[in-house]
């Protein structure tokens, strides 16, 4: 549990890791590495391992560096605040003239930021790689509260910010079927001849 293997560099979900760990042995890790069964893992899969190894170079590289057993919900805070700095998507300040229009008619000079549905899919990966590779489910701190707290703080902000609602889709329910109760048999007509 305590050997993180090397990173790997990821741009999916708007979340770009390029700048951070490019060396000669990540690259030649990521392109040696082979599925272990015969079929190649889902993309879900690869993208999960990427995270988790990402993670990994972010915790070698951390000052002072740090054990992943001793990480916690504060370091995974550190972190998602780290990835802002590669975001893609334009969150208005409440000053902005644009503040809560989803498509703004001219430039503006807001900062960009990870969006918040590709951070919550980011710590739902890690929190499923966690488990995965030996970590116990109660010491997990990708679900710390604070994470949980960070997550929906910033899609509630985003939401005003940009005019997008997080809203969930209600599911649409199949339609119950009535059960139709059984017709009562008729009653039998009296046997002729009895009165």
């Amino acid at each position: 549990m305590n050997s993180i293997p090397e990173m790997e560099s990821s741009n999916s979900e708007n979340i770009s890791f390029n700048n951070i760990g490019n060396s000669p042995t990540a690259m030649s890790a990521s392109n040696s590495s082979s599925p272990s069964s015969s079929t190649a893992p889902s993309r879900y899969e690869n993208q999960k391992r990427r995270d988790w190894n990402t993670f990994g170079q972010y915790l070698k590289n951390h000052r002072p560096p740090l054990s992943l057993s001793r990480c916690s919900g504060a370091h995974v805070l550190e972190f998602l605040r780290y990835l802002d700095q590669f975001g893609k998507t334009k969150v208005h300040t409440p000053i902005c003239p644009f503040y809560g229009h989803p498509n703004p008619p001219a430039p503006c000079p807001c900062p960009l930021r990870q969006a918040w549905g590709s951070l919550d899919a980011l710590i739902g990966r890690l929190r499923a790689a966690f488990e995965e590779n030996g970590g116990k489910p109660e010491a997990n701190p990708f679900g710390a509260r604070a994470v949980r707290l960070y997550l929906r703080e910033v899609r509630d902000l985003q939401s005003k910010a940009r005019g997008v609602s997080y809203e969930k889709k209600k599911r649409k329910r199949p339609p119950q079927q009535q059960i139709q109760p059984l017709p009562l048999p008729l009653p039998l007509p009296p046997p002729p001849g009895a009165a």
